[in-house]
């Protein structure tokens, strides 16, 4: 029988996709998903076949043709009405602990809800159903934010519902992905199965470079920053150098890795590469100015899924561009999320 699994704040499903690339399809069934970001729905609806109201199954699908609906708002589902499952994963929210927001942790309020209290979601689901393993990604921030009582909180408060809790920050360069980019990782076993010690992998795969994830051909000119940008970008950078300060764009070397791509989708001014590969310089969108001829561009939604580690078999052509970057810049490194999962198999199959 397969492990069941559930899927709570799910982006575009990086957590589940690792899980299934570590267990193999056939061996975990994910019984339950929720995702209350509509375009992050779409995405994950295109290749996991889950259906969505107004949105038809996709026949590209990952899993299976009989998935379960795609939730929105969990806050508003009873965790009764949750099918009973092994494995949790949840991706709560990250901008509560970011050290790029305003941190404020479990106070945060976004639209009416804490985003940092919507950890404790995971923690009602939990106590209901008592699953053999939960499992929580988020930004490395988390540990130090209110000099490190919220996680403890966090941790805590697993231990207090008999798990025994494991933890590390792993950087997703040493996992076969070309990005600098440190999250912790979270997995709680219950205590009736936990093993004495979990030892996270350390890396997997291949060292890589950004040159290794470029589009096979030139993309778009749309790409390339225009002249007028440029300008403006140059003149906020010496802004900034005047006052001290470190910030502005970055042209990233091709055999060196990407900074983090990160929530919200910012940050594509600081991942800018020189492709002299462009012949046809006439402008696709209305800009200011005319193409640069010097190569600069930022990277396209498919390097910025390679570089989370996502197959190119993934279907990205769900929605616009703005979309996908906030998707992938909040989403998870994929081949980072398979090799602990490996480790989760071996502890759940002993």
């Amino acid at each position: 029988m397969p492990y069941k699994a559930i899927d709570l704040f799910a982006g575009v499903g990086g957590i589940r996709l690792g899980f299934e690339e570590a267990f193999g399809r056939s061996n975990v069934d994910t019984v339950f998903a929720s995702e209350f970001e509509p375009y992050a729905v779409k995405t994950y609806a295109a290749n996991f076949n889950n259906p969505t109201e107004g949105l038809p199954a996709s026949s590209n699908h990952l899993l299976m043709s009989d998935a379960p609906k795609i939730y929105g708002d969990i806050t508003k589902i009873d965790e009764r009405d949750i099918p009973s499952f092994d494995i949790c994963l949840a991706g709560f929210p990250c901008q509560a602990f970011s050290i790029a927001g305003r941190k404020k942790g479990f106070d945060d309020d976004y639209k009416g809800m804490s985003r940092g209290t919507l950890f404790f979601e995971v923690v009602r689901i939990c106590e209901h159903h008592r699953p053999k393993v939960i499992f929580c990604e988020n930004v490395k921030g988390l540990t130090m934010h209110d000099k490190g009582r919220t996680f403890e909180v966090i941790k805590g408060t697993l231990e207090e519902m008999h798990y025994k809790v494991f933890h590390k920050v792993l950087n997703s360069k040493n996992f076969g992905v070309p990005q600098n980019r440190e999250r912790i990782y979270i997995v709680a076993f219950r205590s009736d199965i936990a093993p004495d010690s979990f030892e996270f992998p350390s890396h997997a795969g291949r060292q890589k470079a950004i040159r290794d994830i470029l589009e096979e051909e030139a993309p778009s000119a749309k790409y390339y920053l225009s002249t007028q940008y440029l300008r403006t970008l140059e003149a906020h950078k010496q802004r900034h150098k005047d006052k001290g300060n470190g910030f502005g764009y970055v042209i990233r070397d091709l055999d060196d890795v990407a900074g983090a791509i990160v929530c919200g989708g910012m940050g594509r001014e600081r991942n800018l590469i020189i492709d002299d590969r462009l012949t046809d310089f006439t402008p696709v969108t209305h800009i200011k100015g005319e193409v640069n001829r010097q190569g600069i561009r930022k990277m396209t939604p498919r390097e910025w899924a390679r570089l989370q580690g996502y197959p190119d078999s993934f279907d990205i052509s769900s929605v616009a561009d703005v979309h996908l970057y906030k998707q992938f810049g909040n989403s998870v490194s994929v081949p980072v999320i398979k090799a602990i999962a490996k480790r989760i198999k071996g502890v759940l199959d002993a």
